[in-house]
């Protein structure tokens, strides 16, 4: 491909994208096809001869914006995702130009300086401890299994038994208390670990989701030698905090290792109305997050910060004869699961550049008091309960609430899938505390008021339908 054909090329991409991009607003925020339909426009037989690259290119886009859900649209609520905005999508853009395979400081050193210096801002920004080290991984999952991996080999080293060369044939048994309703990608990586997904201490919760304070305590009291414990900053339903005060306290006692799970609730630390929540989060061990949540990054970006960067080194580092190094300068791959990685330093950068402390803080606030004016919206219909304190953008909602529990289910489940086809706003289901309900994520950063209020219309046309439906 010559020059001209690189510019005709990149320049179609970029009308494309900024087209999908302008348009987001108005178009549906579902897919138009679903994966059926879009597994049958995929399918057909491995190309025998190739095509030309601007051809290809337009193909691909042709079909797959068939089937796109519109996440970066300003009604998008089915999961905490964030619409990836401008700086982050355009840092994105010029990453995978620039084609850096982000591991080595010596062969990349401005990704490796722009994601350490980012990181830096991270923990600034978070008032976290300022000895700690961040791991710049795929997203809260692998925040989680990085953060476990270093307090497994701490909690480990302590009891005078080194993981890293002698895995876990003959170690001590370590032991892991967490709350009832933790997130399920705790509970993968404490499979991919070897710490066993069904050989946790489970500790009861209140009916938000939180950790109660005294049966931690009693839990974790009958337990010796090497513990970890994971608490939670931001309940996937009720976006609910832990009571990390009481929590740290505990495990200090016992010399364990406090992870929290912050995916979503970790950038509330940033927003001073916030404190309340955020107490105490900082006496941890480690913290996993999403930048693609409330950052508003691109996907494929998240963070493992640990307080320990020793633990955190001595679990992830990579070293090989033919991998430059260097005495006394550090490298991203010694801090992620990863040789091989784009460069996600760039767009966490940016996005923290173009928002800044008081951006930041602005945007999280403001999508909270999103979510308490949907809240009331909907609690405002005599047969809606909102069952959470909406202390962050979470809404945890049931339908129904004068109907048999079968019935009610059963209308949730028709009223959320008549939200999606209809296409207004996108919104999901969950089943918490033994019944289904409608689980709503305000985290888009272009939402307005009108987009709440036009949402809430919607969703209750659908669920007056419904129920009017089944009468």
């Amino acid at each position: 491909m010559d020059q001209e054909q690189l510019r005709a090329l990149l320049s179609d991409v970029a009308a494309r994208a900024v087209a999908y991009r302008v348009g987001a607003g108005e178009r549906a925020h579902r897919p138009m096809l679903d994966y059926a339909e879009m597994s049958t426009l995929f399918d057909r037989p491995a190309p025998e001869t190739g095509a030309p690259v601007r051809e290809a290119i337009a193909e691909l886009a042709d079909l797959a914006e068939q089937g796109l859900a519109n996440m970066v649209g300003p009604r998008f609520f089915g999961w905490v995702i964030g619409a990836s905005e401008p700086a982050g999508l355009a840092a994105d853009w010029l990453t995978s130009a620039w084609g850096q395979n982000c591991g080595n400081s010596l062969a990349t050193p401005a990704a490796a300086a722009c994601e350490q210096i980012a990181g830096r801002w991270l923990v600034e920004l978070m008032d976290l401890p300022r000895e700690s080290s961040v791991g710049f991984v795929t997203g809260g999952t692998m925040a989680n299994f990085t953060c476990l991996a270093a307090a497994r080999g701490e909690v480990l080293r302590r009891a005078g038994w080194d993981v890293e060369a002698n895995g876990l044939f003959g170690a001590p048994a370590v032991s892991v208390v967490l709350g009832e309703d933790a997130h399920s990608t705790v509970f993968s990586a404490l499979r991919y670990l070897g710490l066993g997904a069904k050989r946790v201490v489970n500790v009861p919760v209140d009916e938000q989701g939180r950790i109660r304070a005294d049966a931690f305590a009693r839990a974790i009291e009958k337990l010796d030698g090497p513990i970890i414990a994971i608490a939670q900053a931001g309940h996937i339903n009720s976006g609910a905090f832990d009571p990390f005060p009481e929590i740290a306290a505990a495990c200090e006692a016992k010399n364990a290792w406090l992870h929290i799970d912050g995916a979503i609730g970790l950038w509330a630390r940033a927003v001073p109305e916030f404190a309340r929540l955020t107490r105490g989060l900082d006496l941890a061990d480690s913290w996993g997050a999403d930048g693609h949540k409330w950052l508003q990054t691109p996907h494929d970006c998240g963070y493992a910060i640990v307080r320990n960067a020793a633990a955190h080194r001595r679990a992830m580092a990579i070293t090989a004869s033919y991998l430059p190094g260097a005495e006394g300068v550090t490298h991203p791959w010694d801090y992620v699961p990863e040789l091989s990685r784009r460069a996600r330093g760039f767009s966490t950068w940016a996005m923290l550049r173009s928002l800044g402390r008081e951006g930041l803080a602005d945007m999280v606030s403001r999508h909270c008091a999103l979510a308490r004016r949907m809240a009331k919206r909907l609690d405002a219909e005599p047969d809606i309960d909102v069952l959470n304190e909406v202390v962050l953008n979470q809404i945890a909602v049931r339908l129904g609430s004068d109907l048999e529990g079968e019935t009610s289910d059963r209308l949730t489940e028709r009223t959320i899938a008549r939200v999606q086809r209809e296409g207004i706003c996108f919104l999901g289901g969950a089943h918490w505390r033994g019944r289904w309900i409608v689980r709503i994520s305000v985290i888009g950063a272009g939402t307005s008021e009108a987009d709440i209020d036009r949402s809430a219309d919607a969703f209750l046309s659908a669920w007056r339908a419904e129920r009017l439906a089944d009468i």
